[in-house]
């Protein structure tokens, strides 16, 4: 059974960090490529970053550009979001995902406010 499962968001202040992890089961996380996307109040869900299955090529929305980094540990089939610099427009609910050829699977997703 496929499932994704998202933590390490929180309250964090501006200018801070967080790490976000996303742990994959009943899949390899190194034979697709692995999203992050993100939905704040009110508004579509977005796609963040992406890391492709040889981890080789890395996309990233231009607003997160230079701020975060996406990584993928092999051993423990879990991917990471490492997020620098937050901003309070970087607030929503962070979900990885990816596609094979039937479906996209989701996270249930994890909160990260950035809030003074």
């Amino acid at each position: 059974q496929v499932q994704l499962v998202e933590s390490g968001g929180g309250l964090v202040q501006p200018g801070g960090s967080l790490r976000l992890s996303c742990a994959a089961s009943g899949f390899l996380v190194n034979l697709f490529t692995m999203s992050w996307h993100r939905q704040g109040p009110g508004t579509e869900r977005e796609l963040v970053a992406s890391i492709s299955s040889s981890g080789a090529i890395l996309n990233y929305a231009d607003s997160v550009k230079g701020r975060f980094t996406s990584s993928r540990d092999n051993a423990k089939n879990t991917v990471y979001l490492q997020m620098n610099n937050l901003k309070p427009e970087d607030t929503a609910v962070y979900f990885c995902s990816f596609k094979d050829v039937r479906r996209t699977y989701w996270g249930q997703g994890t909160q990260v406010t950035v809030s003074s």
